[in-house]
């Protein structure tokens, strides 16, 4: 008997949540071997897209699942997987009812396929409806706090496309040439969806992707005038870009040969210059000291959850306490590395205060003051540090959550 089609990219679906909720992978590492077996591009991307928005409103969704069940489904069982694939298509992707049960109910059989049929029936025929914006676990919530219904509301849509511009100077030709909106000098904004690679500007090296917010740490180090800045956790290299476009002689170090390859091909592409270095961080030792370091530490990137919608479900406190211990060992060496006088820029993708607010610094290393002129007028500097997050500037498409500190080497 033959499959229905796009049975493949459910299948798929089903597979990397799998990946997500029982093994805490994360969906960019999970996605390969989970659709393997898709062969077209546009199935392997509806996998990914139904994956996305299950994570993105799964209390919505298994709030809605437990009305129209005399008993809670278990938290494991298949039925309730599908049945959160079953509503995310229909209320999120808009796929007609018939279609949703033509390609998700083959996933289950027997029992659990009737009670998946009669549950999605019964919600269709209700009309069920999501809030305005995606309710956070409780957990998640009560850590970020006062801004949680804020950055809830910044979570409900995936996020618009963000360039940075090689040649800031460029922004009103290429804001004409891409039909696109601009935040600030160098930056375009465009609606999500677009191939990347066809854009004018593209196979020139005109520009590269890299959200609005993850452009910010680089700004702040400014012109370089030929000065050696250190881009430390560098990979896949927006920053360096930023960096070797500002002026600044760059050494790019990351552990990751993979993600160094990555920025190496994007060095190529813009033609821009850049020294790599594949190092563990904690062991390398650098030849000479640095007039600036920008540590993009690796984090939780909990910032990123408008377009990684797992991290909401894999990040607890472990994995953060984890991270802020790493970043404080990352922060202790790199402040070495700096001539006197040299700036260090501090940044990570979270929205967890261990993370940020919370991190420490060595008495080397004092706090030097954010030029709020290098800033969007929404995103405020407060001395020597800065705070985003996805519920900031929601009527142009929100913003990556991110905490920069700004620090220069006194001793």
């Amino acid at each position: 008997m033959a499959q229905p089609t796009g049975i493949h990219a459910r299948r798929a679906a089903l597979r990397l949540l799998d990946a997500v909720l029982r093994r805490g992978e994360t969906l960019d590492i999970a996605f390969n071997a989970a659709t393997k077996d898709v062969r077209k591009f546009e199935d392997k991307a509806l996998a990914r897209a139904i994956a996305s928005e299950v994570l993105r409103w799964l209390v919505d969704l298994d709030a809605a699942i437990d009305s129209a069940t005399k008993k809670p489904l278990p938290e494991d069982a298949k039925a309730r997987m599908v049945l959160r694939m079953m509503l995310a298509q229909w209320l999120r992707l808009d796929t007609p009812p018939h279609a949703v049960i033509a390609t998700c109910l083959p996933l289950l059989a027997g029992g659990p396929r009737r009670l998946a049929h009669g549950v999605f029936s019964t919600l269709t025929k209700r009309e069920v409806k999501f809030p305005d914006a995606p309710t956070l676990p409780a957990d998640v919530s009560e850590r970020w706090g006062e801004r949680a219904e804020a950055i809830a509301r910044g979570l409900a849509e995936p996020p618009p496309l963000d360039l940075t511009l090689k040649d800031p100077s460029q922004t009103e030709v290429f804001k004409a040439k891409l039909a696109a909106d601009s935040l600030m000098p160098g930056h375009l904004r465009l609606a999500r969806g677009e191939n990347v690679e066809k854009l004018a500007g593209f196979a020139e090296g005109d520009w590269w992707v890299q959200d609005l917010a993850a452009s910010l740490p680089a700004r702040l180090l400014g012109n370089g005038e030929g000065r050696h800045v250190l881009d430390l956790c560098a990979a896949p290299g927006g920053k360096t870009l930023q960096l070797a476009a500002q002026g600044w002689k760059v050494t790019a170090l990351d552990i990751s040969k993979r993600r160094l390859d990555l920025l190496k091909d994007n060095l190529k592409r813009t033609g821009l210059k850049a020294g790599t270095v594949r190092a563990d961080a904690l062991e390398w030792e650098p030849k000479h000291q640095f007039d600036a370091i920008l540590l993009d530490a690796p984090c939780t990137a909990t910032g990123t959850a408008r377009r990684h919608s797992d991290v909401i479900h894999r990040i607890g406190s472990h994995q953060i306490e984890e991270m802020a211990e790493l970043q404080s060992a990352l922060i202790t060496r790199a402040s070495g590395w700096l001539k006197p006088g040299g700036v260090l820029v501090y940044a990570t993708c979270s929205l967890e205060r261990e993370e940020g607010e919370g991190q420490s610094f060595p008495d080397t290393l004092a706090p030097a003051d954010i030029d709020a002129s290098a800033l969007h007028d929404a995103i405020d500097a407060t001395g020597h540090t800065l705070r985003t997050d996805p519920g900031m500037l929601p009527e142009n498409g929100g913003i990556d959550g991110f905490f920069i500190a700004r620090m220069i080497r006194t001793g």
